[in-house]
């Protein structure tokens, strides 16, 4: 780490702060010129190695992220209007799928219509890794494809825990307000309450850090966070 990020990490008290004092700590302690982008990452008491303790789903943050979002609608025939007309970036079927197999992936997420989706299939190798392949349970593979850029360009998050039990998500732009980081906190952290799977033992919550993309890792009170009671 360089000695910037020490000194930041220095006059950092350990101990949890609330989520409110945690967002003024980021904004005290920023010393580098662009925009970072705040991060928070949940520590959850499950099992993801046992597919019925996997916890994924998505929020739309109600301040969005503070990013310009490319969308890609996969649809054919009158769709492809409804996804133009809805702000999607680029629009098609076969023709994207054959410029996605020679190497171009110029988008942040993708949308497709269930009918289509045979063909979307064979780019699993390219977009599953990336994250990019539309999914049933991240309410990217619908013929409601309106609501659904809509909801990408207004700020909607997908997540999903990782094997070590963490979901990492960004929650907005150092330079939003405090206000409006702990509104889209709250209501990321509320959504990942209610994707607690019922098979879940113990206690659920376990930790909750946020972070700047420069800046230290912080401990919240999730006292200061929940919304809904488990």
């Amino acid at each position: 780490m360089g000695k910037k990020y020490e000194l930041v990490k220095s006059k950092v008290e350990v101990k949890d702060l609330t989520i409110e004092d945690a967002i003024e700590a980021l904004k005290s302690l920023k010393y580098v010129k662009f925009d970072e982008t705040v991060d928070i990452a949940l520590n959850l008491g499950v099992d993801p190695r046992k597919s019925d303790q996997m916890v994924r789903g998505f929020v739309v943050l109600p301040h969005g992220t503070g990013k310009t979002v490319k969308v890609l609608v996969f649809a054919k025939g009158e769709k492809q209007k409804e996804a133009t007309d809805a702000g999607a970036d680029f629009v098609g079927a076969e023709d994207m799928i054959e410029k996605i197999q020679k190497g171009w992936l110029d988008f942040d997420k993708a949308v497709a219509t269930p009918d289509v989706m045979g063909a979307v299939g064979k780019l699993g190798k390219l977009l599953g890794p990336r994250g990019l392949m539309p999914n049933p349970k991240s309410g990217s593979v619908t013929f409601d494809v309106a609501k659904a850029v809509k909801e990408i360009k207004a700020g909607k998050v997908d997540y999903r825990v990782e094997k070590a039990g963490i979901i990492h998500m960004p929650v907005g732009k150092l330079s939003f307000s405090t206000t409006s980081l702990v509104e889209n906190i709250k209501m990321a952290v509320d959504s990942v309450i209610k994707a607690k799977p019922q098979t879940s033992k113990g206690k659920y919550l376990k930790r909750l850090v946020v972070t700047s993309t420069m800046g230290p890792g912080l401990k919240v009170d999730f006292n200061s966070v929940t919304l809904t009671r488990i």
